[in-house]
């Protein structure tokens, strides 16, 4: 069965991204420089290349509309898996016409997860981005929450956790510390 897993790089101080979407520092990418710049041209050793192989062998990504849009829809397809993009909005003209695999769902969280689980069969869900994934915890949708502590204090920007709509329990599924970030799964207590 598919799991849905939140996979978020985040500063220590909750920020996702800066006022401006970047993900901070000079190079608008701090908090991503764990994983490797040349990530998509070599596996970068350690932790960053397990991360990447979870990564590539997920069976579809559930990507919020501006997370996507940002994104170009990573080119219309997640390394052959497909995309679904909860929005009540009708899709950008790429989206629409030249990126087959890219899914906008006009009815909700709960069906885009659905088609999404339905599309990865027994590999895992990543979803992407701040608002949906609020959108998805608070469907109860969302299995699992793997998050990227960077360490640093960005200050300002765009928090993941600002508005729940209740307290969630989590279980700590594993922490692996390195010297980039410490990375932590949690499983979300039903």
């Amino acid at each position: 069965m598919s799991t849905a897993v939140l996979d978020m790089s985040m500063s220590l101080d909750g920020y996702i991204a800066d006022l401006d979407d970047y993900l901070g520092g000079d190079d608008g990418h701090r908090l991503h420089n764990w994983f490797a710049e040349d990530a998509d041209i070599l596996r970068p050793p350690g932790s960053a290349g397990e991360f990447l192989d979870e990564w590539n062998a997920c069976g579809a990504v559930l990507a919020g509309r501006r997370t996507a849009e940002l994104m170009d829809h990573w080119g219309g397809d997640h390394n052959g898996a497909p995309i679904f993009v909860p929005s009540h909005r009708p899709p950008s003209p790429a989206a629409r016409w030249g990126y087959p695999l890219v899914t906008y769902v006009p009815d909700g969280i709960e069906s885009a997860m659905k088609q999404a689980k339905a599309a990865a069969g027994d590999r895992d869900v990543q979803v992407r981005g701040g608002n949906v994934a609020r959108t998805a915890l608070e469907a109860g949708v969302l299995d699992e929450i793997q998050i990227h502590q960077i360490p640093v204090l960005l200050g300002r920007g765009h928090r993941l956790f600002d508005l729940l709509p209740a307290e969630i329990e989590l279980d700590i599924v594993r922490v692996i510390d390195t010297p980039d970030a410490t990375h932590i799964r949690y499983r979300i207590r039903r």
